[in-house]
């Protein structure tokens, strides 16, 4: 005889085990409904991508900027926000979640994460300052002491020290395809056991998605998707989104009624490499593209009119290396430049953050990241070096031998490059060197951010070439919610009983971004969204 199907009944269901289900399982915890949270992956991956992230938080008005000196307020935050967002008359779900997020993001995001004992560095970083227009005017993007692996961790102990923690089940391995209704209300999801196939079942009077988005799981899901604006899909793209990120949760809402805005607005990072020694197919390893690295294509042409340079604005990086002929493109740069410059955006590379040693840091922002650089060059094929030009060369020839290099350019560019600072900043016109002028005249990226360092500086040695794909990471669009976080149908009303919450709800109210975003703005779009679900539930909405 086959064992009966599992059942499961509460009073709330969360399909999802990621930052936001967390935060919506915490809050509800007050309120002493039972709960059971349902999550696709093994027990040790609690939380998500953002597990794994760096740990960037987008906040406005925070004690931190005001120690610094930043004249930061939602206004301004507001006005950066719809330049970068390009929203419509039509957005207006968007729009009111941007809104509620400058406004709210110092009490609801900030101070939610320092009362769960979350500390972040002193120094405000400032990415996204934009390319073509300002994007971030202001810096404000606060980095967690500990990585995002810190935050997860955080809110696991405030969930199992919570006095009512008896109230909520999690249940691994357990992948939702089909929501269940009764009399036009959601009262429960059906699906499979990950690995078995076995069916199960669960009910409750209310259901949260925060299963996350469509950007990596499924990659045709992506192309199938892909941003209009791109010029192309790259013949090969890398996932550095999470592997069930696949839109399994929008089907489901989507066949009961639910709205799916903007699927095709994607968030992408322009520095990907295949990540060293992973068993998962295409899964990649985002790369912060250090600022004084010369960034060329395949051919190993400098790209321009208009230089690429790290850290400005990464969907207009993503727009221009889409026009390429190749999939990929190179970053070229020297050891010195790595030591002070590189970075990635997780948290399994970036040891000093994650494990929170104070004193290791301050010796890398003073020296270099040896160790960093040095094990990137040990684990990556994508990265070479060589002590000339010519051999550095040779070697990407030899790396891509289905794309002539075109030697002459490379060398054209890097010496074009390297006279202007030899010349120095008086008469800089390269607009690279320009913006690195103006960076570092910000304390918090003087230290991380090379005077001007020529490239083929013999003291700087050796030569860096690093190969870079896009690399896929989040879906701006998602499911339609109103401010309470429920999820509304193609006549704008609330589906009774199901919410969404995180990147599954476009981060809130089906594309919270509009076309671009501000950096940060995810993990803490979802804590915000979490916030008002648990509300709304606790009110009996």
């Amino acid at each position: 005889m086959f064992a009966p199907a599992p059942s499961y009944h509460s009073d709330v269901l969360i399909v999802g085990g990621g930052i936001a289900g967390l935060v919506t399982a915490l809050k509800l915890l007050d309120s002493g409904l039972s709960m059971i949270l349902l999550d696709r992956d093994r027990e040790d991956r609690l939380g998500g991508l953002a597990k794994e992230s760096f740990g960037g938080i987008c906040a406005v008005g925070t004690d931190l900027q005001k120690r610094m000196g930043i004249p930061d307020s939602p206004e301004t935050a507001w006005e950066d926000w719809k330049r970068v967002a390009r929203f419509t008359n039509k957005d207006r779900w968007s729009k009111a979640w941007a809104r509620a997020y400058v406004e709210h993001s110092e009490k609801e995001v900030y101070t939610f994460l320092t009362e769960l004992g979350i500390r972040f560095l002193p120094v405000v970083n400032w990415p996204e300052r934009g390319m073509l227009q300002p994007a971030n005017s202001l810096p404000r993007w606060h980095i967690a002491w500990g990585t995002g692996h810190r935050i997860i961790a955080c809110l696991l102990k405030a969930i199992h020290d919570h006095p009512r923690r008896s109230r909520l089940s999690f249940r691994f391995g357990h992948c939702v395809s089909q929501l269940t209704t009764h009399q036009d209300k959601v009262c429960g999801c059906t699906g499979t056991m990950e690995g078995t196939g076995r069916p199960f079942e669960a009910h409750a009077d209310r259901v949260v998605l925060c299963a996350g988005g469509i950007c990596g799981g499924d990659l045709s899901r992506v192309r199938r998707h892909w941003p209009g604006h791109l010029d192309k899909i790259p013949s090969r793209l890398l996932n550095g989104s999470h592997r069930f990120a696949d839109g399994l949760i929008h089907d489901a809402a989507a066949a009961i009624g639910g709205r799916l805005d903007h699927l095709d607005r994607q968030w992408h990072y322009a520095a990907g490499i295949p990540y060293p020694k992973s068993p998962m197919e295409n899964q990649g390893l985002s790369l912060v593209p250090p600022r004084s690295a010369l960034w060329l294509n395949a051919k190993g042409e400098r790209i321009g009119p208009l230089p690429l340079m790290g850290y400005t604005d990464t969907g207009y990086i993503v727009e221009r290396l889409c026009r390429e002929e190749e999939p990929f493109s190179w970053l070229l740069l020297n050891r010195k430049i790595a030591l002070r410059e590189m970075a990635v955006s997780g948290c399994d590379y970036m040891t000093a953050f994650r494990h929170r040693k104070f004193l290791k840091m301050i010796r890398e922002l003073l020296l270099g990241n040896r160790e960093l650089t040095d094990r990137l060059i040990r684990e990556s094929d994508d990265i070479l070096t060589a002590a000339t030009l010519m051999e550095l060369g040779r070697k990407m020839q030899e790396k891509t031998p289905e794309v002539p290099l075109n030697m002459k350019a490379m060398e054209k560019a890097v010496r074009a490059y390297d006279r202007q600072i030899e010349w120095g900043p008086s008469f800089f016109t390269d607009d690279q060197l320009r913006r690195i002028a103006i960076t570092r005249k910000y304390r918090g990226d003087r230290l991380r951010t090379c005077k001007f360092q020529q490239i083929l500086d013999p003291s700087a040695g050796p030569l860096m070439a690093i190969r870079t794909f896009i690399l896929t990471r989040k879906s701006l669009g998602g499911i339609r919610t109103d401010l309470k976080s429920r999820v509304l149908n193609g006549q704008d009303s609330p589906i009774p009983g199901l919410f969404a919450a995180g990147e599954t709800a476009g981060f809130g109210g089906g594309n919270m971004h509009g076309k671009g975003a501000l950096e940060g703005t995810f993990l803490g779009g979802a804590i915000l969204t979490a916030h008002h679900a648990a509300g709304s539930i606790c009110k009996g909405e």
